[in-house]
């Protein structure tokens, strides 16, 4: 049976509804579904272009590794990326308030094309992609844009379960 995730910027009234892909991401399904809700400030992508996301504490006993990765996510993608405390770098960390975290969680939807995951500090940066967007995309699209356009202070990413 299908799980989902409704997946909501909160200041914004918008959400949007996620379909779990667990025959090609079960590890980081699962991981993500035990650890719901997850929630923090938005940010609005540097430089992969039509991505919001947040940065959480890491909450699997476990990290799952790689699964179904991709540097060139599509619209709809709900991606996982776990970076270890070395990787983020020092005015960053403290931008984001995550200074302190040995390492975060940072889960990302993907909203329109032409997305590159690649960063000048590190190179490339795959991520996982463990859901799809099946309902609500288009939606979730222009709030993002907004978020790029109007800003991100104030704004709250939250994943949840979907119960309908």
């Amino acid at each position: 049976m299908p799980r989902y995730l409704s997946i909501t910027l909160e200041k914004r009234g918008v959400s949007c509804v996620a379909e779990l892909l667990d025959k090609d991401a079960p590890l980081t399904c699962e991981a993500v579904w035990q650890a719901l809700p997850q929630a923090g400030p938005v940010h609005h992508a540097k430089y992969a272009r039509n991505e919001i996301y947040t940065m959480v504490p890491r909450f699997a006993a476990e990290e799952p590794g790689q699964e179904n990765p991709t540097v060139t996510p599509i619209p709809g993608d709900v991606v996982y990326f776990s970076f270890h405390g070395g990787m983020l770098d020092r005015e960053f960390k403290e931008e984001k308030n995550i200074h302190e975290l040995p390492g975060v969680i940072d889960l990302a939807i993907f909203y329109g094309r032409n997305n590159l995951l690649l960063n000048g500090d590190v190179g490339w940066v795959p991520g996982n992609v463990y859901a799809t967007i099946v309902d609500g995309l288009d939606r979730m699209a222009e709030a993002c844009n907004d978020v790029w356009r109007s800003g991100s202070v104030g704004e709250r990413l939250v994943y949840d379960r979907h119960a309908g």
